[in-house]
This record gives structure tokens, sequence and C-alpha cells, in this order.
């Protein structure tokens, strides 16, 4: 009897898995309409895996909806808020490439800059990525030398700048400790001819725990 008991529990778990299953799969064929809401239903409820899902959906059902460059910027936004700026950045690469034009690309590129920006979050982490965003931003300057969003392009190049000075004087550090002192003097050299090496700058605080690895 408690075998039976066992055996009809789990086919009722099984059925009603089964059952819940396929109603999710039989969620497809939607108007582009019922996915955008879906998207912004899950942004509100902070779900963004979730609306990650339904933006699959709305692009793979509506290649050509005018609901889509809207969605694509909604969730760039929305990922850089959960601090997601891989996400974030593939979200404004696609918009680029596939909406992008003379109007529209600004804007754009802007939030690609930003959403670089704000992931430094530690103090001397991903270099590559911190001298990319350099170029990235001296490009943007170029290109768009009266934008509106010009003020803030220039105070993050100036971050941007300072932070790499700073990576520089510590790596010249490192390499004085590990007695390195043919590398330690390449390092020497950039510092010196660096416009910001006189600069008077307010070093970032590093936790102690941190500072043992830094």
């Amino acid at each position: 009897m408690k075998m039976y008991k066992i055996l009809l529990l789990v086919t009722l778990i099984v059925f009603v898995t089964g059952c819940s299953t396929k109603e999710k799969v039989a969620i497809y064929n939607k108007p582009a309409l019922y996915w955008y809401n879906s998207i912004i239903k899950e942004v509100k409820n902070q779900d963004l895996e979730k609306a990650d899902d339904y933006f699959t959906s709305l692009s793979s059902e509506h290649v050509e909806s005018p609901l889509l460059p809207t969605s694509m910027l909604m969730l760039a936004h929305a990922h850089m808020q959960e601090e997601e700026y891989i996400l974030a950045n593939f979200y404004l690469d696609e918009y680029i490439k596939r909406f992008g034009n003379a109007k529209n690309t600004e804007y754009a590129r802007f939030l690609k800059m930003k959403a670089n920006f704000d992931s430094f979050l530690q103090p001397g982490r991903n270099q590559q990525l911190l001298l990319d965003t350099i170029q990235s931003t001296k490009a943007f300057v170029k290109r768009y030398p009266n934008s509106k969003f010009r003020p803030m392009v220039d105070t993050m190049l100036v971050k941007l700048e300072l932070a790499n000075f700073q990576l520089t004087e510590e790596t010249a550090s490192l390499y004085g400790r590990l007695d390195k002192p043919k590398a330690k003097k390449i390092y020497d050299e950039k510092i010196q001819k660096s416009p910001l090496k006189d600069a008077k700058m307010i070093k970032p605080h590093v936790s102690w725990f941190r500072s043992l690895f830094e």
C-alpha cells in the first residue's frame, strides 16, 4: 500500500511538471506588443533573465518590429542598473549594428562608454578595458565635438586618465619591489612624460584585506 502511494505521488509530480512544461512551451507566436509588454513587466519586477528571454522571442518572431530598438535600450539601461555591464554592452552593440544612424548612434555610444566607465568598481582592475575605454572616449569627443553629452564625457575621460596614471605609478612601484630595474625604468619614463605627473590626486581607498593582494 505504501509503495502504491509513492508511485501515485511520483506519477502526479511527473504529470504536473509535464503540464507546466507544455504550458511554458505553448507561449510562442505572440504579437510583438505582447513580448514588449512582457519585457517591461519583468524589468519592473527586476527579473532580467525573463526579460532577456522575452526579448529573444520578440527578436526572433518579429525581426522588423519597431519595438526592437526601444527594447534594446530599455534592457541596456536595466542591466547597467544591475551592474551587469557585459550584457548592457551586448544590447548596445546590437542596437548600433542593427538600428544605428546619424541621429541615434551618438546616444548609444555614450551609453556604451558610461557602461564601461561604471564597470571600474575597483581601482587597478582590468587595465586593458581601461585603455580601450580611454581610446573610445577620445574617439567619441572627436566624432561628436558638440555633443550634449560632452561635459559628462570630458569628466569621465579625466577620471579615466587619472586612473591610468595611478595604475602606471603602482606598476612602477611593483617592479621596484620585485627588483626589476629595466621594467621599472619603462614605467618611470611614462610617468615623467605624462601631463598628470604634477597633479595632486586623492588615491581611492582600498580596504586593508584587499591591500594585501593589490
